[in-house]
């Protein structure tokens, strides 16, 4: 018997609550020696923490593709790790593999065929990246804005993205630009986050919400209105951007993060004022869902690796040393102590 450590959901916040470090929880268990047949035993390297994960915290998630945790059992979300030992066919010993239901755990015995393998050549040796810009975040912003943001080259678009400097936000900016955004904004909630993404990540400007008026300075960015909003965010920053969008524009609705502690339908309804807007200047506003897209994923993989190996897209990531650390890594990037994508990096 080999002990590891793993994390359980130790406690709920409420449906109406913010998440604390002490919702988690740490033990030691024991991990069988014997694998069967189609088992692999995986030494965890990077896990994810993200903002969908504060409705997994609920014993009702609100959705039907996203399963709560369940109170005293391991936890699980995007993970990254090596394989130790294999008896499936299709992975050995030494391969690098990721897994979107990994669990907060040192050391793991899995099926093989929920792993998916990876090469650490798409992301120059960065493993962490799989969980971030080269992983689920990227795809979400690649696909949300080719799917939703009808942006085309030479016409002069304005693009604005809320939650500006966090995992998806990072990327969509300079996304923008690439699919031929002419002017990219950024709201965030720092003035370092303010200066990361204008002096590293290509954004043209950037607001930070908690300083001054946001509506004169979004007037004063974006002088010819704003044609595409990507929104990590919700609430009243959403509220304020899209009473500045022009005529048929778009909104691609990647999160709503202002909400996650609130017992609101996803995505949350608008205020009757707003909602008038969307319908006076046919503005979109549909649900994105990223899983919808996975005939999608390998080429969007290919061309976030690619970009990534060309210098045009940069990528940042915040990173906590750790399985201890899950809960406080958790907290922190649910009241944006992150800039880039949230990583746990697991050293045993």
């Amino acid at each position: 018997m080999m002990r590891v450590h793993r994390i359980i959901l130790n406690s709920r916040p409420g449906k109406n609550g913010n998440p604390v470090a002490e919702n988690f929880r740490m033990e030691e268990i024991n991990l069988p020696d014997k694998l069967n047949e189609g088992q692999v035993k995986v030494r965890t390297l990077y896990l994810s923490v993200d903002p969908y994960m504060r409705c997994r915290m609920n014993e009702d998630t609100g959705t039907d593709y996203i399963k709560p945790w369940q109170l005293s059992e391991v936890v699980d979300g995007g993970g990254v790790g090596i394989i130790e030992e294999s008896q499936y066919a299709n992975l050995a010993k030494g391969d690098f593999v990721t897994s979107f239901y990994w669990p907060w755990q040192t050391k793991v015995i899995l099926e093989g065929k929920i792993l998916e393998k990876v090469d650490p050549q798409f992301v120059d040796g960065h493993l962490s990246y799989f969980l971030g810009a080269i992983g689920m975040p990227g795809l979400t912003s690649l696909i949300g804005i080719k799917e939703k943001g009808h942006i085309t080259v030479g016409s002069n678009q304005t693009m604005v993205v809320s939650g500006a400097a966090g995992a998806c936000g990072s990327l969509a900016g300079q996304i923008g630009h690439l699919e031929g955004c002419s002017r990219v904004v950024g709201i965030c909630g720092t003035d370092e986050k303010c200066s990361i993404l204008v002096s590293e990540l290509g954004f043209d400007a950037a607001i930070n919400y908690k300083k001054g008026n946001v509506a004169d300075q979004l007037h004063e960015l974006c002088p010819s209105g704003i044609d595409v909003y990507f929104d990590n965010v919700g609430g009243d920053i959403s509220d304020t951007v899209i009473c500045q969008m022009n005529q048929n524009s778009h909104i691609i609705l990647c999160g709503q993060i202002s909400q996650y502690n609130k017992d609101v339908p996803y995505p949350p309804p608008l205020l009757p004022e707003v909602e008038s807007v969307l319908k006076t200047r046919n503005i979109t506003r549909e649900r994105f869902m990223v899983l919808n897209y996975k005939d999608k994923f390998e080429s969007g993989i290919l061309q976030l690796s690619q970009w990534f190996k060309e210098g045009k897209l940069k990528i940042r990531e915040t990173v906590i040393s750790g399985l201890e650390n899950m809960g406080v890594a958790f907290q922190s990037m649910m009241t944006g102590g992150n800039i880039g994508k949230q990583i746990v990096h697991i050293s045993e």
